[in-house]
């Protein structure tokens, strides 16, 4: 029987895996509201792969205020992945560079926790071989500023309070970042000021700019209801302590604008603090349309862009760690 790694990236709110082949699936699921059906949930996705024989896993879950401390959520993770394995060969990627047995992982759990970044980093680094470049990956809550030298990850940070202190890391994300988390009330705008609420999220205005398509199945919203043009204005409309019926449209257009100038500012920022000049800098996940709008924005020297979703695929692009395991776990045998 042919090797057919599965590559399972476990975050706190999605669920993700794919084979070096291409096949991808992402499952939404909010670990900090379920931690009990991790497996459960798990085990459907890995189902889905009938084909695998290894697996790969990475994880950012641990994180997910269900678990008290780093080391209960590595440990309730991997408790999970043993649960689904059914015999198969599974190995656990660490910021060494390096793939661990579930024995050292949980020996080592730092060594593991939140490595999905660098497994990522070590993929995609093929595409800049030589030289420094930069790995800019922005999903649905977080973005990754990852240096890279010679194909290499060269972060100055390992783990996640080293990555924010360097701004590597910048919690701020496409879909699931709060508003009231983006825009501060520190000066006057065309929208007033805005209330310190969970009322929308970066989705919202996104939808409402057209950067993100509709999808009337998503009901992973601030108020659980769909992901639509129309629902989104309501939910930008409270944020402003109105509604659709009070707030103009041009007020709902300027805090949706807002939010996507303030997590550019964020960025350029970010980018900024690392002082290592690149010229190459490789563009994925989600919001792989904010990274482009930072050099849009931002940029107008000689660099050069590549973008993972051109090179993978939209699908896989968006599970891009999850298809970096399985490309890694394939070349490394166990």
């Amino acid at each position: 029987m042919s090797r057919v790694v599965l590559g399972l990236d476990i975050g706190g709110a999605n669920l993700k895996a794919a084979t070096a082949a291409g096949r991808a699936e992402t499952v939404p699921f909010a670990l900090w509201k379920h931690p009990d059906r991790l497996g459960a949930v798990l085990a459907e996705l890995v189902a889905k792969f009938p084909e695998a024989t290894e697996l790969a896993v990475t994880m950012t879950g641990e994180l997910c205020d269900c678990y008290e401390t780093k080391r209960q959520g590595v440990n309730a993770i991997l408790d999970a992945v043993e649960s689904v394995r059914s015999g198969r060969t599974t190995r656990i990627w660490g910021t060494d560079g390096n793939f661990h047995s579930l024995e050292v992982s949980r020996a080592e759990v730092m060594l593991v926790a939140a490595s999905n970044w660098h497994a990522l980093a070590t993929f995609a680094g093929r595409f800049a071989p030589t030289g420094n470049a930069k790995l800019i990956d922005i999903g649905s809550t977080t973005a990754d500023l990852i240096p890279l030298k010679d194909g290499q990850p060269n972060s100055r940070g390992k783990t996640d309070p080293e990555r924010l202190v360097t701004h590597e890391l910048v919690y701020t994300g496409v879909r699931r970042t709060p508003i009231c988390a983006v825009v501060r009330n520190r000066r006057p705008r065309p929208f007033g000021l805005i209330a310190a609420e969970l009322f929308a999220t970066t989705l919202d205005a996104y939808l409402v700019l057209g950067l993100i398509a509709e999808d009337p199945n998503d009901t992973d919203t601030a108020d659980g209801r769909d992901a639509t043009i129309p629902l989104a204005k309501a939910r930008l409309a409270r944020m402003v302590g109105g509604d659709i019926e009070t707030i103009p449209e041009a007020t709902i257009l300027a805090l949706a604008t807002e939010v996507e100038t303030t997590q550019l500012d964020l960025l350029a920022t970010a980018e900024a603090a690392d002082g290592r000049e690149s010229k190459t800098y490789l563009l994925s996940g989600a919001g792989e349309f904010l990274a482009r709008s930072l050099f849009q924005r931002y940029r107008y020297g000689d660099v050069e862009l590549i973008s993972l979703a051109e090179k993978l695929g939209p699908v896989v692009s968006t599970c891009a760690p999850a298809y970096a395991l399985a490309v890694l776990g394939t070349e490394r045998r166990p």
